[in-house]
């Protein structure tokens, strides 16, 4: 089984946490914290750095490591390094996601979390 391994960014603004939708392929419309692949040559943070650039044309402080999830999806295995971030710019521009919401941590079970993301939600919010 071909393996995966990505960085996401966990970006809490007071006590709500960023959440993005896929806009694209067989987990369009499901919810997950942004991120992406550690290209090579990449430590986490650099990639996650990077990756946020990508996505959502923002900077951000990587804070600390939260936790890394393991993950079986049916076409690959997912290495997931999570990290809590805060915004160092406070425009987001969604330049790949669909949608995207700040979620109180009472309204995490309110969008359909990719099943990876969903180990970090109750990371989160425990």
């Amino acid at each position: 089984m071909k393996s995966i391994e990505v960085v996401a960014a966990i970006i809490r603004k007071g006590e709500k946490v960023f959440a993005t939708q896929r806009g694209y392929g067989e987990w369009k419309d499901w919810w997950e914290f942004p991120g992406g692949k550690i290209e090579q040559g990449e430590s986490p943070e650099e990639a996650l750095c990077r990756e946020i650039r990508e996505e959502l044309s923002a900077e951000i402080s990587v804070e600390r490591f939260v936790c890394t999830v393991e993950y079986d999806y049916p076409k690959f295995h997912l290495t997931m390094h999570c990290y809590l971030c805060s915004l160092q710019t406070e425009a987001l521009h969604l330049n790949e996601h669909e949608a995207a919401r700040w979620l109180g941590m009472n309204e995490l079970d309110s969008v359909r979390w990719l099943p990876a993301d969903e180990e970090v939600v109750k990371k989160v919010s425990s």
